[in-house]
């Protein structure tokens, strides 16, 4: 028995349709892929309108998780600076993406000062906040640091030592990637893009 020949245009899109979806399940991502190396998003924090909130809350949402102080003297305003600069450049789809910026110090960013802040920045970026025991717990989660300093003595303020790495978590509140310092607003444009882009 003869097999019928199949035309080679028709092999040619077989192919080209297996190897885009290769390339759609396993995007070039410029950032870390850490896709089952770091838990699922979770929380219960509250916003910088005094409202409660759950990673639920943020479900069909890009997610980019930050930790970080209102008083903190650079790095922090440096990051919210280059966020903006991306959302900016995702025009549209920057409406699927939120920023998340968790306070690591809770005693001075009160709820109004934790909203002050980030709305000078962007109003897709959410402050949040918690107690000390919710927030070290969620730190602890993905593996971030902080801790405060000793307190100068003339005038009482203090800084907070932390991490600087950004997480990133798909509309399904999984964990994608990690932006480590030195990522570049490119690097992070791309791979949200493509997060973007990805149907849910």
């Amino acid at each position: 028995m003869t097999l019928p020949r199949i035309p080679l245009r028709w092999l040619l899109a077989g192919c080209a349709a297996v190897l885009l979806a290769a390339c759609a399940a396993h995007p070039n991502w410029q950032l870390d892929d850490v896709s089952g190396h770091l838990p699922d998003l979770e929380f219960n924090l509250t916003n910088d309108l005094g409202k409660p909130v759950t990673a639920a809350t943020f479900h069909g949402k890009v997610v980019v998780l930050y930790f970080g102080y209102t008083h903190c003297p650079d790095v922090c305003p440096l990051t919210l600076v280059h966020l903006h600069t991306v959302l900016q450049k995702l025009g549209k789809d920057a409406d699927d993406v939120r920023v998340l910026f968790v306070t690591v110090d809770p005693i001075r960013d009160t709820v109004p000062v934790l909203h002050q802040y980030v709305s000078a920045f962007d109003p897709r970026i959410v402050g949040l906040t918690g107690t000390q025991d919710a927030l070290a717990k969620l730190a602890k989660r993905y593996r971030a640091f902080f801790q405060r300093e000793t307190p100068k003595t003339s005038t009482g303020d203090y800084e907070v030592t932390h991490s600087s790495a950004i997480y990133i978590f798909d509309r399904e509140g999984r964990a994608r990637l990690l932006a480590t310092p030195g990522a570049t607003n490119d690097e992070i444009f791309h791979d949200l893009k493509i997060l973007v882009e990805q149907p849910s």
